[in-house]
């Protein structure tokens, strides 16, 4: 019992460490400039610091999004949501075999660095990651 309370409270402060809201004026420069660039007139929601780098959620051209960058404002990745009817048909017939009877939440389009494009599906509490043509990559365990 005593070794599960330790474990749940150093998972507790783990995903505390891993990403943390900031505000602004914590950013490094790079970041800020960066940011204001790539999305011109677009306010931001809230900042977090993950790890190293920092992302930012906002809205931009009708869409809800979250961009990070690295400490020198290099853009890492973004995440725009779309529809789930936008999703590759592969994703549906992926999920509908593997999680059935469960329903996606929200769909995520991730394009990284390179212009690599992965697809994200929230199904419960899992974030499940598919390749462009909608073959399944991974899956993260999202409870926060």
């Amino acid at each position: 019992m005593k070794n599960n309370i330790i474990f749940l409270t150093f998972l507790v402060c783990t995903s505390f460490v891993s990403a943390q809201r900031i505000s602004e004026k914590e950013l490094p420069n790079a970041v800020k400039e960066a940011f204001a660039k790539k999305f011109p007139g677009t306010k931001v929601e809230h900042w977090q610091k993950e790890n190293v780098n920092y992302e930012a959620e906002f809205d931009f051209e009708k869409a809800e999004m979250s961009a990070s960058f690295d400490e020198k404002g290099n853009c890492l990745e973004t995440e725009t949501e779309i529809k789930i009817s936008e999703l590759p048909p592969a994703v549906k017939t992926y999920l509908d075999k593997n999680m059935p009877g469960k329903k996606i939440k929200e769909a995520s389009k991730i394009s990284d660095a390179a212009g690599k494009i992965t697809y994200e599906a929230e199904v419960g509490h899992i974030d499940f990651i598919f390749d462009a043509q909608g073959s399944y990559l991974s899956q993260e365990d999202n409870k926060e």
